[in-house]
């Protein structure tokens, strides 16, 4: 991986070392109209005064040096002013102070040691002693120049902080004959960089957890530097909630804890996948306890697939609304038709299973069941109202409620009149009155009849009548203990026999003589004695007497007199 804090170059080095440099170097000398002070690897220090933490040291410059006391401490020694020792420049702190090193570097002495280095491609060290156009001068045991886009800085102030500071470089151009040489800091830090990016791919291993820095961001994840190696943050690992993109939780340079999640070579390459929900705790560790069914919750619609709606109850918890659960009786073809994806809603917990981290949510739960409040308020005989919403050929269904209709037969539209078909009589949308039939709770049905509510001759006749009133009417049909007696013109009634003479009819249309000569007894009175009771059989006109009247059910009861 190249280093981020290396500047873009367009030139190369092998482009750079074909130029000369001893006419810049000679103009640098001239406009300088003085004597170039030759810049030393190594000086030597004279301790001037010592702190609580810091030793100073007189280099020879205008700025003193300083020295960390804790590498004394730990080699036992002491330093008091005075003492004097070999040291190295490194940089220079934020305070202008110069910041030391004591650690000895043998530098070339002669100009082939600086051929052997040139062939060999190996490091020198040197100190930056000035800089001139185009780039910095550097003593290396002679003095060398190095282009600015070779010094691993971005611009000119950086590389004036340089001046004074001991470098690690390689040389690039050596000409002895014209004593020009050329050297380049930036390819010693792009190795040094690849190499800590090997040690740093070597040290990694999958589940171990990181810190790094974001340093670009896509569509589907963030690519971050964990030390030296980038790594793919893929925009699923962000968070356990969900991430649409990753630029609305993360931001170029924000510094981050992930864990290793993959590693995979793909020949000299190595691609590392890390993740930063994977340090923090699931949701569901807690959420099993959580939720439970019948709990009321609310949360998000994030989601709309054909067969339901996913809503985020909590950062990385979701639960799902099947479609069957949006309307108590509504059918619905599309969830749309009911949620739209950011609505917030109230859904009925109705079972979890922690195992699998799924929950199944009711939205018409919450709402609460319209029959349970409807069947409440009506009951068998009690009149309704409502809308008419749909025909079938067998009837009418009438909303009652918000999710509760009706179902009103064909035959029980109209008292009148035969219809054949419910659109005969009604239209979608016609409000209508119906009383109610009967209520199945566990099916969910309410049958209606409009025709009850339509008063009728029966209705007179059971006003105008009472228990214990003598009628008399004909049987109609007659079935064992059971008969069906008509009393006036579309009014019946019911009769429960106490005894069964039917007369039954001779085959090819002969009647029955010996039932014909008792019927014609029963008619003459006072001859030869009482008559026997006349038969029942249908079509005979009787005398009965009324023994129940029910308004309500439409219903009479008589018994033969």
């Amino acid at each position: 991986m190249a280093n981020p804090n290396l500047p873009e170059s367009p030139t190369s080095p092998e482009t750079e070392s074909t130029e000369s440099f001893k006419d810049l170097l000679a103009a640098y000398d001239k406009s300088h109209a003085r004597k170039q002070e030759s810049g030393r690897k190594q000086l030597e220090g004279t301790v001037i005064s010592v702190s609580a933490d810091t030793v100073y040291v007189d280099i020879g410059y205008k700025t003193e040096g300083i020295l960390p006391l804790s590498i004394f401490e730990k080699t036992g020694e002491t330093v008091k002013a005075g003492d004097k020792f070999p040291v190295s420049v490194k940089g220079r702190n934020p305070e202008g102070y110069y910041e030391l090193s004591r650690t000895r570097v043998e530098l070339p002495k002669d100009w082939s040691a600086l051929e052997r280095a040139f062939a060999e491609k190996t490091t020198i060290m040197g100190t930056v002693t000035g800089v001139i156009k185009g780039g910095l001068t550097v003593d290396v045991g002679v003095r060398a120049f190095m282009p600015g886009s070779r010094s691993g800085t971005r611009d000119q102030g950086e590389m004036e902080k340089m001046v004074g500071t001991e470098i690690a470089v390689k040389i690039i151009k050596l000409d002895v004959a014209d004593e020009d040489l050329v050297v380049d800091r930036r390819a010693v830090l792009e190795e040094e960089t690849r190499a800590a990016s090997q040690r740093r791919l070597e040290e990694l291993k999958e589940g171990d957890t990181v810190t790094g820095t974001v340093r670009s961001l896509t569509d589907y994840g963030a690519f971050v530097d964990i030390g030296g190696v980038d790594a793919l943050l893929h925009v699923g690992d962000i968070g356990w909630t969900r991430v649409n993109k990753p630029g609305d939780v993360l931001g170029v340079g924000q510094q981050i804890e992930a864990r290793v999640l993959k590693i995979q070579s793909e020949g000299e390459k190595r691609r590392i996948s890390i993740g930063m929900k994977q340090v923090q705790a699931h949701p569901w560790e807690a959420g099993a306890d959580k939720y439970q069914a019948g709990n009321r919750v609310r949360g998000t619609v994030t989601r709309i697939v054909d067969f339901g709606a996913f809503v985020e109850l909590e950062p990385g918890i979701e639960g799902l609304i099947h479609i069957s659960e949006l309307s108590w009786n509504r059918k619905i073809k599309r969830v749309s038709e009911v949620v739209k994806q950011g609505d917030s809603v109230e859904a009925v917990v109705l079972g979890v299973k922690a195992e699998d981290r799924r929950i199944s949510l009711g939205l018409k739960q919450a709402l609460g069941d319209p029959w349970v409040e409807v069947t409440r308020q009506i009951s068998v005989g009690s009149v309704v109202e409502g809308p008419v919403v749909t025909m079938m050929p067998f009837g009418a269904f009438v909303q009652i409620a918000e999710g509760v209709e009706g179902m009103i037969h064909v035959s029980e539209i109209s008292a009148d009149k035969r219809i054949n078909h419910p659109q005969d009589v009604l239209k979608v949308g016609q409000r209508v009155q119906a009383q109610v039939l009967g209520v199945d709770q566990e099916k969910r049905n309410i049958k209606l009849s409009m025709k009850q509510l339509v008063p009728t001759s029966l209705d007179e006749y059971i006003e105008e009548h009472k228990v214990g009133d003598a009628v008399s009417g004909r049987l109609i049909d007659v079935s064992g203990t059971n008969a069906r007696v008509e009393l006036g013109q579309g009014i019946h009634a019911d009769c429960r026999l106490k005894e069964q003479a039917v007369v039954e009819q001779k085959s090819e249309g002969k009647a029955d003589l010996s039932s014909l000569s008792s019927m014609l007894q029963s008619k003459w009175k006072g001859a030869g004695g009482p008559s026997k009771p006349e038969p029942v059989q249908a079509g005979q006109i009787r005398s009965f007497k009324i023994v129940k009247l029910e308004k309500d059910k439409k219903k009479i009861e008589v018994e033969l007199v």
